[in-house]
């Protein structure tokens, strides 16, 4: 039996729908600061990578997180973390990362 992945794949182009479409959705930008502060989508929260496991108690294991940094690397790292060791029930990573965003942006 093939078990179905709680991970999931998504393009920038299809997490900016959702984005629009649901408020709750959590952008995870897992990018470091100066990068954050040189872009960012509007609404999504900053954890970089290196502090995910420090921080892990700030996030919601139900809530769907779809997680980001600039080229889709890290991301899928930290993705594959939080369904594979943190117990999260779904997440996801955006493809390509903020390096293909065509969305709204926000810097600082």
């Amino acid at each position: 039996m093939v078990q179905e992945t709680k991970l999931k794949m998504w393009t920038p182009q299809e997490v900016q729908a959702r984005h629009e479409a649901e408020p709750d959705l959590l952008l995870l930008d897992v990018r470091t600061e100066p990068e954050w502060n040189a872009y960012h989508i509007p609404g999504a929260l900053l954890m970089p990578m290196q502090v995910i496991t420090s921080r892990l108690g700030e996030l919601d294991p139900h809530r769907e997180t779809i997680v980001l940094c600039e080229h889709g690397v890290r991301s899928m790292r930290v993705a594959r973390f939080l369904v594979e060791q943190a117990g999260f029930e779904t997440a996801g990573n955006m493809l390509g990362g903020m390096s293909e965003w065509e969305g709204p942006v926000e810097q600082g």
